[in-house]
C-alpha cells in the first residue's frame, strides 16, 4: 500500500515538473531560441554574401596564368598578377619579421616581469590606443618617417607600416596566451632551479605557443588585406619586385587600382585578385583555428 502511494506520488511529482507546451515560459523559450538562430544566420549572411559574390566574379577570370604573368595594359586580354602575389609575400614577410619579435618580447615583459607596475599599465594603454588608430594614419606616418627619409617608395616602408598595425594584435594575443599557462608550471620550473629567463624561454613560451601562433596568423591576415598604408609606402609596380628599396606591388593595391579602372580586362583581374586575397585570409584563419584547437598546456 505504501509502495503504491509512493509510486503515485512520484508520478504526480514528475508530471508536475513537466512544463506544458503552451505555457508562457515554454513559448518564451521557443521564441528566444528562434531569435538566437535568426541572429546567428544574420551574422553569417554578410560573410556568405561576400564570399559567394567574390567567388562568382573571380572564377570567371581564374586561370593558372594569373600566378605567372604580369598585369596587362588596358584593353589587352590575358595577363595576371604574379608580381603582386610575390610583392604581398615580401611586404607581409618584412612586417612579420619586424613585429613578431618585438610583440612577443613586449608581452613577456608585461606578463612575466612587470604585470602590476605603472609602466605596464601605460604600455597596455598605448597598445590599445594603437590598435584603434586608422590604417591610413599609420600609412601617412610611415610615409613621413621612411619614404621621405629614403626618398623612395619601397617594400621596407610598406613592411614598416604593416608592422605597426600588426604589433598591438600580437602583443595582446601573446599576453593573453601567457596568462593561460598555469602558475604551477612556473613554480615547478623555478623549483628545479631554473632562472626566470630559463623558465620563460623553455617552459612558458613553448606552452603558450599555439595561442601565440593564433594571434600572429590573425595579425598577418589583417596586414595582407590592408591597402591604405601601402598606397603611401610601397605604392605599386607593373613589374616583378627587383629590390626591397623600390616600389613594390601588392594584391590589395592592385585590387584598388584595377577595380576603379574603366577597362573591363583590368576589372576582371581585380575580381580574380580579390578571390585570391580572400582565400589567403581564409587559409591564415584556418591555421589560426587549427592552432587554437591545441591545448595551451
Amino acid at each position: 500500500m505504501n509502495s503504491s502511494q509512493n509510486t503515485t506520488s512520484s508520478g504526480s511529482a514528475v508530471s508536475g515538473l513537466t512544463r506544458s507546451p503552451t505555457s508562457p515560459r515554454t513559448l518564451f523559450g521557443i521564441v528566444m531560441t528562434g531569435l538566437c538562430y535568426l541572429c546567428a544566420a544574420l551574422a553569417l549572411l554578410p560573410l556568405l554574401a561576400v564570399l559567394s559574390y567574390v567567388t562568382i566574379q573571380g572564377l570567371s577570370r581564374f586561370s593558372p596564368s594569373l600566378f605567372l604573368e604580369l598585369p596587362p595594359p588596358p584593353m589587352v586580354p590575358g595577363g595576371g598578377f604574379g608580381n603582386a602575389i610575390v610583392g604581398t609575400l615580401i611586404v607581409v614577410g618584412i612586417a612579420t619579421l619586424l613585429s613578431v619579435p618585438f610583440g612577443i618580447m613586449a608581452a613577456v615583459y608585461l606578463n612575466e616581469f612587470a604585470s602590476d607596475t605603472q609602466l605596464a599599465y601605460w604600455i597596455r594603454f598605448a597598445t590599445n590606443v594603437l590598435s584603434g588608430v586608422p590604417s591610413i594614419i599609420v600609412g601617412v606616418f610611415a610615409y613621413g618617417v621612411v619614404v621621405l627619409a629614403t626618398g623612395t617608395f619601397s617594400a621596407w616602408a610598406g613592411g614598416f607600416a604593416l608592422s605597426i598595425l600588426m604589433l598591438p594584435i600580437i602583443v595582446r594575443a601573446t599576453e593573453e596566451s601567457l596568462k593561460l599557462v598555469p602558475a604551477e608550471i612556473r613554480q615547478a620550473a623555478l623549483g628545479i632551479g631554473s632562472t626566470n629567463f630559463q623558465m620563460v624561454a623553455f617552459v612558458v613560451l613553448p606552452a603558450a605557443m599555439p595561442a601565440i601562433v593564433t594571434g600572429t596568423t590573425l595579425a598577418i591576415a589583417r596586414a595582407a588585406g590592408e591597402t591604405a598604408p601601402l598606397l603611401f609606402t610601397a605604392l605599386f609596380a607593373q613589374f616583378w619586385p627587383a629590390s626591397l628599396s623600390a616600389p613594390t606591388p601588392s594584391l590589395a593595391v592592385l585590387v584598388y587600382n584595377f577595380a576603379t579602372s574603366p577597362f573591363k580586362n583590368q576589372q576582371e583581374l581585380a575580381w580574380a585578385a580579390s578571390l585570391v586575397l580572400v582565400f589567403l585570409v581564409l587559409i591564415t584563419s584556418a591555421v589560426a583555428r587549427w592552432a587554437t584547437a591545441r591545448k595551451v598546456y
